[in-house]
């Protein structure tokens, strides 16, 4: 009995210190991933500053999660404080603590659509796999609004996360905006607004940080424990979408952040964001949602 407990301790100290080890080196290895030099050439789009650009650049930066990281004027805020996670997005005017003071136009495409700092360093947390779909036009207008923001006082960038977050990113379980993103892919092109399957698909294009890239849903890779899986937008195995038969239930829904019986949706869905699209995007998202694969719910 006591040889048996003997080796017992033994066995758990061993794993304990693995444990140990393994959390100090893939730790330090995280930091380094974090700290890589990722080579890219990208192309530059064509601003244009008149109106009709800027209104839609407007749009975009209200309707796809912009605002609800960087702050409706842009100047940065504290997105995330759960977990062990602090994550302050950073100002992005060209007031004090900007980021994105020199900026070319360059450097805002590498950001936006490839999650690549203009030093070559890698995005963290913010979803540019959301934004490399844009087409050259809705990148441009975007860059174009931003541009013209009043220089404001704003956040400095923060991410501060746990070191499993960071074991688990070191050994590619939690992958960065640039791991996600195919980076040889043409630019979207432009298709018509309309209630279409077509233009619902590129109005999704701003759910697959959450919902992944099959709309599956699933926990949030790198999110802080507390936060539920995201939902199954798919019509597959635990899918949410059967509470949605029509777009009008749909729509309720997003603008209201209830469901149909009254329960409220978890906070973490951008409804700040999701309430101010228009009808057409939000019936065309609908129209695309029941045509997708179904997927088993948690596939991501």
């Amino acid at each position: 009995m006591n040889k048996w407990v003997k080796r017992t301790s033994i066995g758990l100290a061993t794993l304990a210190l693995v444990g140990v080890v393994t959390a100090v080196v893939g730790n330090k290895m995280g930091e380094q991933k974090m700290a890589r030099t990722i080579a890219l050439t990208v192309a530059p789009v064509e601003v244009i500053s008149d109106a009709q650009h800027i209104e839609r650049g407007r749009y975009l930066f209200n309707t796809r999660g912009c605002a609800e990281c960087h702050g409706a004027n842009g100047a940065g805020k504290t997105v995330m404080k759960d977990g062990g996670m602090l994550v302050v997005a950073p100002n992005i005017t060209t007031g004090a603590n900007s980021v994105t003071t020199g900026y070319k136009t360059v450097d805002w495409v590498r950001t936006l659509r490839h999650g690549v700092k203009p030093n070559g360093n890698p995005v963290m947390i913010m979803p540019s796999e959301d934004f490399n779909r844009l087409t050259d036009d809705d990148t441009a207008a975007l860059i174009a609004y931003v541009l013209q923001m009043p220089a404001l006082p704003g956040k400095s960038a923060v991410i501060q996360v746990p070191v499993p977050v960071k074991v688990l990113y070191a050994f590619g379980v939690i992958k960065d905006a640039s791991e996600k993103i195919d980076h040889n892919l043409p630019p979207a092109k432009a298709v018509e607004a309309g209630v279409t399957p077509e233009h619902g698909a590129y109005v999704a294009n701003a759910c697959i940080g959450c919902h992944g890239e099959h709309l599956s849903g699933g926990k949030i890779p790198g999110g802080p424990p507390t936060w539920p899986a995201a939902a199954n937008l798919t019509p597959g195995k635990g899918s949410a979408m059967t509470r949605y038969p029509t777009p009008e239930i749909f729509m309720a829904m997003l603008r209201s952040g209830h469901r149909p019986d009254g329960t409220a949706v978890s906070q973490v869905m951008p409804f700040g964001s999701l309430g101010q699209m228009t009808d057409t995007d939000l019936r065309a998202l609908h129209a695309y949602l029941l045509t997708v694969p179904a997927r088993d719910a948690g596939q991501r």
